[in-house]
């Protein structure tokens, strides 16, 4: 007698009443919205302090520095305090470092201000895919993809808040307050009573991970690929309200569509990308993905009619969606390294290339005009697609 695999529509169901699942939606979902809703408003910091590419690419590399000396830090906690506490004590600290950001009066309090952002985007990004890992273990399923959709529907929902406070007139702080203080609220709610009991996992005799962990053997050529997708999610994030700006000469509120755009279809793809994954396997699906993140930022580059640069950027969503997800499930099943330091060790690589794709593609523009610097992420795809194979998990007891 067969037994009938439950149908999709019931997995979704019981993922649902899983109260730790959605506490880390909530929380993915929460860290994209504000990142997203900082992409957003470049423009108008760029405009407010009459920054020039290369100015405006050293404010960036603040935000980059402070996310890459949280990240070693992060890991190193999540493995003492456990992942779910140390991802809400971040969220408490998220939305007022971005509101913080509204209120510089100047350029060089704004890096500063930056380097507090960052810090704390990068230590909760970090602690929740730490949490993501372990509620996909105990539920046995592959659900990292779909955390991954929630962090992109939160950035599209700020981009969107963007467009909607630019098209309203509305300034970059009372925008900034109206996002963090209900998005906020709506998702500590749902996380704290998923990590109401302590939880850290470094017993009283286990020693210490180090405080700065890089990736070893395999796992560095998959922090090479995370680099290779984050840098250009972090350019997009960035500089893509920019490029429609400068390049296509589009309207602020039609920059603001940009990175929306990209969001969107990077939810839509991870939506589905366990079912990819699980059916074509890790190095076809990363392959299939630098093909489409190839194509699109060929069109974003060549391109000079608005429609066809928001395909573009569209089809690089489509190509970076699935790639973080399977970084961060191959990471935290690594055999040479705890979870904790083996997800802050790619996250330096990955997230760090986030946070320091646009102060680069900020300097290449000044020497090549901000088009051809573009062409700097099409090269990374080329790289993901080479180094596929070293996303296939490892083999137990070997």
């Amino acid at each position: 007698m067969t037994v009938a695999s439950p149908s999709r529509s019931a997995v979704r169901a019981a993922l649902w009443r899983d109260r730790g699942w959605r506490a880390v939606v909530a929380a993915f979902t929460f860290n994209g919205l504000l990142f997203g809703v900082w992409a957003s408003r470049v423009p108008a910091f760029k405009e407010g302090f009459a920054l020039e590419p290369g100015t405006l690419g050293l404010l960036l590399l603040a935000l980059a520095a402070g996310a890459i000396v949280s990240f070693p830090l992060a890991g190193a906690l999540s493995e003492k305090w456990g992942a779910d506490r140390l991802t809400i004590r971040c969220a408490f600290v998220y939305g007022p470092a971005l509101v913080a950001l509204a209120l510089a009066p100047g350029p060089v309090s704004l890096a500063v201000l930056l380097f507090f952002f960052g810090a704390a985007h990068g230590s909760m990004d970090v602690a929740m895919n730490g949490w993501g890992a372990q509620i996909e273990d105990r539920l046995e399923r592959s659900t990292m993809s779909v955390f991954h959709a929630a962090f992109s529907l939160g950035a599209g929902l700020g981009a969107a808040s963007g467009y909607a406070a630019v098209s309203a007139g509305l300034g970059v702080l009372p925008h900034f307050a109206a996002v963090v203080v209900p998005g906020g609220i709506l998702a500590l709610a749902l996380m704290i009573p998923a990590a109401a009991a302590p939880t850290a996992v470094t017993g009283p005799d286990s020693p210490p991970g180090p405080l700065v962990a890089l990736p070893r053997g395999a796992l560095g050529f998959v922090g090479l690929i995370a680099l290779s997708a984050s840098m250009g999610e972090g350019a997009i994030a960035d500089w893509g309200a920019v490029f429609l700006r400068i390049a296509v000469e589009a309207t602020e509120a039609q920059a603001a569509l940009g990175y929306a755009v990209f969001s969107i279809m990077m939810v839509l793809v991870r939506l589905t990308g366990g079912h990819l994954t699980e059916r074509f396997g890790p190095v076809l699906t990363t392959r299939a993905s630098a093909v489409s993140a190839f194509t699109g930022m060929m069109l974003v580059v060549f391109s000079e009619a608005l429609g066809t640069v928001l395909s573009g950027f569209a089809l690089v969503g489509a190509g970076y969606a699935v790639l973080m997800p399977l970084v961060f499930s191959r990471a935290a099943r690594d055999e040479t390294m705890a979870p904790g330091p083996a997800i802050a060790a790619v996250a330096t690589l990955g997230y760090g290339g986030m946070l320091l794709g646009p102060p680069v593609i900020g300097f290449i523009a000044e020497l090549t005009g901000l088009r051809l610097s573009f062409l700097v992420l099409a090269a990374l795809a080329v790289m993901a697609f080479v180094l596929a194979p070293w996303l296939r998990p490892p083999v137990r007891g070997k």
